[in-house]
């Protein structure tokens, strides 16, 4: 039969095996990690992405551009509106000089 002492041992020789293991685990599953980050490293970049970088500046210069779209729009209305009322006088009387004939 075994003593206290040799059921202590044995214990002691577990955890320390456990521990090994799990360290060994722990090494595994960074060199998983860093395969895995290469792998995907290497398909993105044969896909030619653009960087957040590059895509923030094209999204600026699209914003920039909407707006001074908008701006444009703006004045083309304005412009018209004001031919509009420039025009609306001159052919109110063409049409009161037609109305008497």
């Amino acid at each position: 039969m075994r003593s206290a002492r040799d059921n202590l041992k044995l214990f002691d020789d577990l955890a320390k095996m456990a521990t090994g293991a799990l360290g060994s685990f722990g090494d595994v599953r960074e060199q998983v990690r860093k395969l895995v980050k290469e792998r995907v490293d290497q398909a993105l970049s044969k896909m030619e992405l653009v960087t957040r970088e590059e895509f923030e500046r094209v999204e600026a210069l699209a914003e920039r551009a909407r707006e001074r779209q908008e701006d444009l729009e703006d004045r083309l209305k304005a412009l018209e509106k004001s031919l509009k009322t420039k025009a609306a006088p001159k052919q109110a009387p063409k049409a009161a000089k037609g109305k008497k004939k």
